[in-house]
């Protein structure tokens, strides 16, 4: 099995390639000291020293590592841990473990369903795509007073680049194709 790594747009974040499906539908994401018995492979990432959150896409893994940690250090064991983990044909996520598409609890007025409906379907085909190239996801999470609010998870989230990318990219975007967005704002984001 060869895995091959990408550098991602968040220098704490690394992109793997191991040249196969690792979600076949959703996203899961995990942080380190979160809950990630649902995910084997999780579990065996976070045995290794330095890493403090895990990604899961469809054909990537984002390895998001502690600002202490150097990369020529940690990946070598980042990748034996995936290897390993692919080779003893171990599932990446149980059966009864459920994968994140969209984050729960979405809040906007019920008058403005069309908009949301809008924003959604520029994300899904204009956003999501590019982002996922980078080893992140970016997914609705509410609309409120012109204000859209979206979820970073994997490279996005705590990522430098991620307020010129929420400002410069899909704001215009979302702006140029609905006026009633005024702004966009991430929601909920953590660093790592």
């Amino acid at each position: 099995m060869f895995i091959q790594t990408e550098e991602t747009p968040n220098p704490a974040t690394l992109k793997f390639l191991p040249g196969i499906v690792v979600l076949a539908s959703g996203t899961f994401d995990v942080r380190k000291g979160s809950d990630a018995s649902k995910s084997p492979l999780a579990l065996h990432l976070f045995e290794v020293e330095g890493v403090e959150a895990v990604f899961f896409g469809y054909d990537f893994i984002t390895v998001t590592k502690s600002a202490d940690m150097p990369w020529p250090h940690l990946k070598p064991a980042v990748l034996g841990a995936i290897m390993e983990h692919f080779m003893a044909r171990q599932p990446v996520l149980l059966d009864d473990a459920v994968t994140e598409s969209l984050p729960e609890e979405e809040f906007f007025e019920e008058s403005d369903s069309e908009i949301v409906s809008t924003i959604k379907e520029l994300l899904d085909k204009r956003v999501r795509p590019a982002v996922a190239q980078d080893g992140g996801d970016i997914t609705f999470h509410g609309f409120k007073n012109g204000i859209v609010y979206l979820n970073m998870r994997g490279a996005c989230a705590g990522c430098p680049s991620s307020t010129a990318t929420l400002k410069h990219g899909i704001q215009n975007l979302l702006k140029h194709f609905i006026p009633e967005v005024q702004s966009v704002e991430p929601y909920g984001q953590q660093a790592y």
